[in-house]
Order: structure tokens, then sequence, then C-alpha cells
């Protein structure tokens, strides 16, 4: 659940990016085509150019289709990297991850999560991409899947599946070996509660009943007076 909200926060950020970075890709290959039908091509086109082309709205064109393949990829990705990070810790026999089973952790999980969203990530880019001449031109989401399915098969979802994963997961692998050794560093992560905190007396009372555990109250007492703290005091001033 944790992943999957995370990937969705990140589209917020990255859907306007990811749609300029798709139209500037493609914006060559247009302008051969366009070219070779003897037809006038448009002028080079630049980050600004675009987002000022599509305004709001349109830069978060496709941000439904984003969301079908970000919020599983990181469903997916985060629980299986921690369980892997694990399973490497308990194999090592190690209280901390080393840098080559982070790396090998983060590859690992990518795997899985990048080959199990390509489909949502075919979609994504069908809806992305300014259909040329002669190009399927879709309505959304649903029409996409069914025009894809349609046309070319479901072996249409998977294509590329192969370079995903390959790029992917070195990605996330660097990514998340990044975060861990600079949370370290920078004494960010996750410390053991403390065993000395305070004690409310209501909690000490209804804890340890002193029909349950009787001479023991004042041994357990003494310990924490050596702690600085005196447990046994309201209670005696309950008994006067």
């Amino acid at each position: 659940l944790s992943g999957g909200c995370a990937g969705a926060c990140q589209v917020l950020v990255t859907n306007p990016l990811e749609i300029t970075k798709i139209r500037l890709q493609v914006e060559g290959e247009t302008a051969r085509l366009l070219a070779a039908a003897g037809k006038s091509t448009p002028a080079p086109q630049s980050f600004l150019t675009i987002a000022r082309d599509l305004g709001i709205v349109g830069l978060y064109k496709g941000s439904a289709s984003c969301l079908l393949r970000d919020i599983p990829f990181s469903a997916i990705y985060f629980p299986v990297y921690t369980a892997c990070k694990e399973w490497l810790m308990k194999r090592d026999n190690s209280t901390q991850a080393s840098a080559s089973n982070l790396m090998i952790a983060g590859a690992m999980a990518g795997v899985p999560a990048a080959f199990l969203t390509t489909p949502a990530d075919v979609i994504k880019t069908r809806l992305q991409v300014v259909p040329r001449d002669g190009e399927t031109a879709y309505a959304g989401i649903r029409n996409c899947t069914h025009t894809i399915y349609k046309q070319e098969g479901l072996s249409a979802f998977f294509k590329g599946s192969g370079l995903r994963v390959i790029r992917t997961s070195p990605q996330f692998a660097i990514t998340l070996f990044t975060y861990e050794k600079l949370s370290r560093l920078l004494g960010l992560t996750a410390k053991d509660p403390p065993t000395n905190a305070p004690v409310d007396p209501r909690d000490y009372r209804s804890a340890f009943p002193t029909r349950e555990i009787g001479h023991k109250t004042k041994d357990i007492d003494g310990l924490l007076q050596n702690m600085g703290l005196n447990i046994l005091k309201p209670f005696d001033k309950e008994k006067k």
C-alpha cells in the first residue's frame, strides 16, 4: 500500500516531464516522414514550447495510464526489494545489508516490477504520442487497450519488455543503493525505541497487577528508581 501511494505521488510530478520527453523523442522521426512525403516540417520544439502548446491539462494527458503503470510498479517493487534484502542479509548472517546486497536486491526487484507493468507502459506511450497520418488515434485507455488487442494481439502489450527490464533493474538498483547509503550516512535510518521510557502509573498498574506479581513489585520499582523513576510513589499517595 505504501509503495502504491508513493507511485501515485510521483505521477503528479513526472507526468509533464514524461509527455514532453516522448514528444521530443519522436519529433525527429515525424519531421523525416513529413519531409519524405513532400510536406512542410514544423520548427524544432523545446520543453517550453511543448509545455506552452499543451497547457496544464495537456501536460497531464495520459496521467491515468501513468497511474495504471506506476502504482502497480511501486506496489510490486518495494515489497520485493525488502524481501530480497532481508533474504540476502539472512543468508550472510548479517544485521545490515552490504553494498553488493543492496545492488542485488534492487536489481532483482526491478525484474518482476518492470515486466508485469509493461502493458500499462505500452498503453501510456501510445496515448501520449501524437498520432501521425495513417496512425491510429486512441480515445482513452479502454479504447487503446481494445484496439491494440484487436489489431496486434496480446503479445503487443509486452513489446519492449526485455529492454524495459534491462533499463529499469540497474536504474532502481542504483537509486535504492544511493538512498540506503545516504540514509545511513546522514543518520536517517530508523532506530529501536528506547526501553527506559517513562511509564504512566495507570499503565503500570494494569499491566502488572500486584496480586499477580506479588513481592516482585518492589524489585521492579528498585530497578526503575535506578533509572530516575519512582513508579510506586503515586500508589503510596493513594494508600495514604
